[in-house]
């Protein structure tokens, strides 16, 4: 333990001196984008979700927690995970805070896994998608965007309200610099390959797509985007973002979301007739959030949309580690 800690700061000193990189030849999306992403979201989708508890404190093994069970999953977790700093670019005050999880296995150099949050923060549940991507044999590490606009660095959750206000804050650059310098300090450590992949949920699923058309850092891979679009213009999906694409690309939606439902065939001819790697599917009955809510008792219950959220997840899980494995080479 003592050693990985040591050889974690290491990491920091390391990627303080190629942070910069990303920051420099990243173009400035507009922040109307974000504005319009984040209008086209339902009163649902913003607000957090209201649960009752489960009786399967932990959720259903294989699969990430739900909301309500992600708190006991991470308690009980076999695996090494842990906060760490991370310097956003050379000589900066400010720091990145994230939570990095490794795998038990007994292979000698993993790819890593970039989890971004939703638009409430780095939450209870974000770091539980995390240790489930650490169970499925990747190093998984989760960033928290907002360690700028919050103020700075800090391992305690903001309540969703506060984040989904401060989450407009955080400049398009900012994203892409903040994941590469996860993905850099996690392929820094000694058991680490130097391969990673992208995954996101709502905002998270967004800036997947955004990250994705800035090209990354050398060792990116692919990116898995949940019920998060690409920069559209006018419900079409921008061309000359999509060409900047050098990685496979999925994204997983509940048809309930019918804003990314009737978008996503726009993106599949955009993607196919730019020769892209790309494959989406858009679950009926599920919502938006799908991932987080699964079979979640809600205040008030409809059994059929828990069904097809879990559902959901089911198949969407099994296809994201598949796709990570194949394209992190696993």
């Amino acid at each position: 333990m003592l050693a990985r800690r040591v050889l974690c700061v290491a990491g920091v000193a390391v990627l303080a001196g190629t942070a910069c990189t990303m920051q420099r030849r990243v173009p400035q999306t507009s922040h109307l984008a974000m504005n319009d992403h984040m209008a086209g979201m339902s009163a649902a989708d913003m607000a957090a979700p209201s649960i009752v508890r489960r009786i399967d404190a932990q959720g259903v093994p294989g699969l990430p927690p739900s909301a309500s069970t992600a708190k006991a999953r991470i308690s009980a977790s076999p695996r090494h995970g842990e906060w760490v700093k991370i310097a956003w670019e050379p000589g900066s005050k400010d720091s990145l805070m994230a939570w990095i999880v490794y795998p038990s296995t007994s292979t000698a150099h993993t790819p890593v896994v970039v989890v971004v949050h939703e638009i409430f923060g780095l939450s209870t549940w974000i770091r539980g998608v995390a240790d489930q991507v650490a169970a499925d044999g990747f190093i998984a590490i989760a960033p928290d965007l907002l360690s700028r606009v919050r103020g700075g660095a800090s391992a305690d959750e903001l309540p969703s309200d506060s984040a989904v206000k401060l989450i407009r804050g955080v400049a398009p650059a900012e994203r892409n610099m903040g994941i590469t310098a996860a993905a850099r300090y996690a392929m820094s450590q000694p058991s680490a390959e130097h391969k990673y992949a992208v995954i996101g949920f709502c905002w998270g699923g967004y800036t997947t797509w955004g990250y994705a058309t800035n090209e990354g850092t050398s060792g990116f891979s692919g990116g898995v985007a949940f019920y998060g679009l690409p920069y559209m213009e006018d419900s079409v999906p921008n061309a000359d973002s999509l060409k900047k694409i050098r990685v496979a690309m999925m994204l997983l939606n509940g048809s309930k979301d019918a804003r990314i439902g009737a978008a996503m065939p726009a993106v599949d001819s955009a993607m196919r007739a730019l020769h892209k790697d790309y494959f989406g599917k858009n679950y009926e009955g599920a919502i938006h959030g799908f991932a987080r809510a699964q079979d979640d008792p809600k205040a008030q219950r409809d059994t059929v949309e828990e069904q097809a959220n879990l559902s959901a997840i089911k198949d969407a899980w099994p296809r994201t580690v598949a796709f990570l494995k194949k394209h992190l080479g696993m």
